[in-house]
């Protein structure tokens, strides 16, 4: 009877061990509920097809940034990380993210990846990332209201005169259709849609190296004065000055609205969820022509704490391999992050996607170890400027006191 017992007691400590084993093999993989969607059959795709799994956690939008950076304090990251492009400044200064620039310049496509994802990975001159997803701002516009108002269709402004002058023939059709919408009370959505006015028009808000600002500029207060007066002369509903992000493709989901800043999601949302609307999707002008589009999207890393790097780098360099980008990311309505394959047999069932890629490898991105403090946080200086500017006293006080307010945070050790 000892001896059973004892030959139970080996049993049951190696089936631990190997379960353990089992478990340790697994990559754990956390990325932010609003990626779920089209990550989740990615991660299906990998398990399928490869033995060692891929765990994934989903972590609401406002908790990822919080999480992860106490995770990573605390040696309990996951082995790859998917995170918003514009916060990989911040983790790789504070040595939160793996060194992966040997790896990443042996990729044969290398060359191809997004421009303003690879930049925001380097750190210093190493790479702490590769691009995983890709976003880009557009114009997005009702065709529907364009023709009712004796509006070309085919013909979306190119500069600013015509997209006020657009906005205001949009508002005068009544019953409730205002012209133009943007989520007055969002730092995040603005920097993404009002930023490549902008850039567009030889302005900036940020020198290129992150660390001055560089906000007091005709650019950014041309930007503000329209917004200003298409706000003023009513061509936005009222909500625009309070929203927090809420309704910032909502408003445009109403068949009220002639025209909003937005992104690549929007096409396949809309196909999907609302082919009653007739939509068109165009670059966002400067203010005598030429555009500009702000890339965003996730980043993909592997924490320094990983156990598991090697299985780690094989996923990543999976999930950027063509037939993942084509077959997972294109099919299912993403925008690749790889401009060789911008051009695809599902983006050409669509032109307005191949819009989009082309704005993603065009655009631009802010450089910031201190995106969030200047941009995301709902009380900082940037959408502080914004309400002032728009909706307050007046453009040019607001973007004086913006300067000074960026100028502080990226003074500050």
């Amino acid at each position: 009877m000892v001896r059973y017992k004892r030959w139970l007691s080996l049993c049951a400590s190696a089936a631990a061990l190997l379960a353990g084993h089992a478990q340790a093999d697994e990559i754990s993989f956390w990325v932010r509920s609003s990626d779920s969607g089209f990550i989740t059959p990615v991660v299906k795709a990998w398990n399928d097809s490869h033995p060692n799994k891929v765990n994934l956690t989903v972590i609401p939008n406002d908790d990822f940034v919080t999480k992860f950076g106490t995770a990573s304090a605390g040696g309990a990251a996951p082995d790859v990380v998917a995170i918003d492009l514009i916060f990989v400044p911040a983790f790789a200064a504070a040595g939160q993210l793996a060194d992966i620039t040997d790896d990443a310049k042996k990729l044969p496509f290398y060359q191809n990846l997004s421009p303003s994802h690879t930049r925001l990975a380097m750190y210093e001159g190493k790479q702490y990332a590769l691009p995983f997803s890709a976003e880009s701002s557009m114009l997005l516009y009702n065709k529907t209201l364009f023709k009712k108002a004796g509006l070309n269709p085919d013909q979306p402004p190119k500069n600013w005169a015509e997209l006020e002058a657009d906005a205001k023939k949009i508002t005068a059709l009544g019953g409730g259709v205002k012209g133009f919408y943007f989520s007055g009370a969002c730092g995040g959505c603005n920097i993404f849609t009002m930023t490549p006015y902008v850039w567009a028009s030889g302005g900036d808000v940020l020198s290129a190296d992150g660390k001055t600002a560089t906000l007091d500029n005709p650019a950014l207060k041309g930007t503000l004065e329209m917004y200003r007066r298409m706000w003023q002369a009513g061509e936005m509903p009222s909500s625009a000055k309070t929203d927090s992000g809420a309704n910032f493709i909502n408003a445009f989901l109403t068949g009220k609205v002639g025209m909003v800043g937005s992104g690549a999601f929007a096409i396949g949302l809309l196909k999907k969820e609302h082919p009653e609307l007739d939509f068109g999707l165009a670059y966002l002008p400067g203010k005598d022509g030429g555009w500009s589009s702000f890339a965003g999207g996730d980043s993909i890393a592997i924490p320094v704490s990983s156990q598991h790097k090697k299985d780690a780098l094989e996923f990543i360099q999976w999930c950027l391999s063509e037939q993942v980008q084509v077959d997972q990311f294109a099919k299912n309505g993403s925008i690749p992050v790889r401009t060789d394959l911008a051009s695809n047999q599902y983006s050409k069932l669509d032109s307005r996607y191949e819009i989009a890629s082309t704005a993603m490898a065009k655009g631009k991105t802010p450089y910031s170890a201190k995106f969030n403090q200047l941009i995301n946080d709902p009380n900082g200086p940037w959408a502080a400027m914004i309400q002032e500017a728009v909706f307050g006293k007046g453009v040019d006080a607001a973007v004086a006191t913006a300067q000074q307010k960026f100028t502080q945070i990226l003074n500050a050790q």
